[in-house]
């Protein structure tokens, strides 16, 4: 996302700069003032994104890739157990199914990547399509449309975070918390994923020491982390090494897990009556 705002922002600046000094022939407004449309095709071209994909196809290929790639590479190929396909370079320097489809006829088995021999060519590049408008939904600033989320119960928002926040929380937390974020949308993605400070912490114990620090990486194989004097120190995860962490944000983990879309909508609309 940050890649795909700093783009973005890049071609603002391109655009504007090209109208002031007269460059750039045809454009003849600032990109702010363009429409959505003018906006996501002069993005397109400042980004060198290629062909536009094919909306229809993507549409098919949808029900396709959560059926068969999603529990993967999850639902918007953005990642899960297996990798991000949104960076993939199979993926970029596709253009229409050409080298997808044989790629996904084949899979790739030595990597747990399961070849689709019995789906069509129409079907692959159905799903090549979709892979390719995930492409451009991220990198195309051009083609957002942020609806009115301000759409919940404010009273029944309250009452969940009376029920689910105040064990971590006082009402000092929340007080004026509306007024912090220039938008709905920015509030509520702050509410239900704060912006983290590296302030995890971990506790490890050896068969020989124990000691703890600020964690900077962790993997299901080792952990690093700084200690108190400054020291890093990386530790295998293997037999004999216990490790407890400490998040102070775990907690938004678990709600992220179960948030109900109602919820989610309720709390924001409570939210944003305190300013």
């Amino acid at each position: 996302m940050c890649a795909a705002l700093l783009a973005g922002s890049a071609a603002v600046n391109a655009f504007t700069q090209e109208r002031k000094t007269g460059g750039h022939e045809g454009v003849q407004q600032d990109y702010q003032k363009m429409t959505p449309e003018q906006r996501s095709a002069a993005t397109r071209e400042f980004l060198g994104l290629g062909l536009m994909p094919d909306t229809a196809a993507a549409a098919r290929g949808a029900p396709l890739f959560a059926q068969n790639c999603a529990v993967c590479h999850g639902k918007a190929a953005r990642g899960g157990m297996g990798p991000s396909l949104i960076t993939s370079d199979r993926v970029l320097t596709d253009e229409h199914g050409e080298r997808l489809v044989p790629f996904l006829q084949k899979g790739s088995p030595g990597k747990g990547m399961p070849g689709f021999a019995t789906m069509s060519d129409q079907q692959l590049t159905d799903i090549a399509e979709f892979l390719h408008l995930q492409v451009e939904n991220v990198a195309n600033r051009g083609t957002y449309k942020v609806l009115n989320i301000l759409v919940g119960n404010a009273p029944k928002g309250k009452a969940y975070v009376l029920a689910h926040c105040m064990s971590c929380h006082t009402t000092e937390t929340f007080a004026h918390i509306a007024s912090k974020f220039r938008s709905p949308e920015q509030l509520q993605r702050n509410w239900i994923w704060p912006m983290h400070d590296g302030s995890i912490t971990a506790d490890v114990k050896t068969s020989k020491e124990r000691f703890s620090g600020r964690v900077t990486e962790i993997s299901d194989f080792r952990i690093t982390l700084v200690d108190k004097s400054g020291k890093t120190r990386t530790i295998d995860r293997g037999p004999g090494v216990d490790v407890q962490i400490n998040d102070r944000f775990a907690a938004h983990q678990e709600i992220v897990m179960t948030l109900a879309n109602d919820d989610m909508h309720n709390v924001t609309a409570y939210f944003e009556t305190l300013k």
